[in-house]
């Protein structure tokens, strides 16, 4: 969902509607080849290889909060990284858009494979980083549950309707229809305010006081915060919200 081409969510930089049908059709028969060693690698287009560094930098964010998990909760050293694992998704996910169109080349394939590492770095990492600072209640995973699934919808979304959307003189579509799912990194800056002031799991603020009821043996225990996940993946689905793309 990057400012890029018309990957899963962005632009259309990476699928610009003038790009070389050659290179698409080069791409399927190769893909489609039952023979040769490393076929499908061979298949990809260097944009496609930076937008795997995206899906990357996406698992690494979430081995580092599974690290962090597994040490002390004072020891901030992998949930940093895990935090800083996600800009430089972003990087790449706004990269893959400039080298596909400065080379000329478009990829169907690498608008799945956009909409896949999207999800990974902007989806699943930030849900995965909450849970690591303390989101870890029942219900908490659930709501987390439910931003996730909202990235994935908007993304399959984008997949379905981009050909349908209104373009303008160059061919890009006008709007985001509901914000972009790398928006979610507003929620990863809130996340690195926390952990810098120690307003985590265990102390005092967003994420470390408790909501919740005794009712059902406090099945519905939960922390505030989470409704900010909720929230943004509501707006990630909406098909109200337009947001112009620059």
């Amino acid at each position: 969902m990057s400012l890029r081409s018309s990957v899963a969510n962005g632009d259309p930089d990476r699928k610009a509607p003038n790009a070389p049908q050659a290179s698409q059709e080069k791409q399927a028969k190769l893909l489609a080849s039952d023979t040769g060693h490393f076929s499908m690698i061979r298949a990809l287009h260097l944009a496609d290889l930076i937008t795997e560094l995206n899906g990357f930098c996406g698992f690494m964010s979430i081995l580092s909060s599974m690290r962090y998990c597994l040490g002390p909760p004072d020891a901030y050293s992998n949930i940093y990284a895990a935090l800083a694992f996600m800009p430089f998704g972003l990087f790449f996910d706004f990269m893959d858009g400039k080298v596909a169109r400065w080379r000329g080349k478009s990829s169907l394939m690498g608008q799945e494979l956009d909409s896949l590492a999207d999800l990974i770095s902007f989806g699943v990492a930030p849900a995965s980083c909450a849970f690591a600072l303390g989101l870890r209640t029942p219900l908490d995973t659930l709501l987390l549950s439910f931003f996730v699934l909202c990235g994935l919808t908007r993304l399959a979304r984008f997949n379905v309707t981009v050909s349908s959307l209104p373009k303008d003189s160059t061919g890009k579509s006008k709007y985001f229809e509901g914000t972009p799912i790398p928006t979610s990194l507003g929620i990863v800056a809130a996340m690195a305010w926390c952990v810098w002031m120690g307003k985590v799991e265990g102390g005092e603020g967003p994420i470390g006081g408790l909501m919740g009821t005794e009712a059902f043996g406090g099945i519905l225990e939960m922390h505030p915060i989470v409704g900010v996940f909720v929230g943004w993946g509501c707006a990630m689905v909406s098909k109200s919200i337009h947001i112009p793309k620059p």
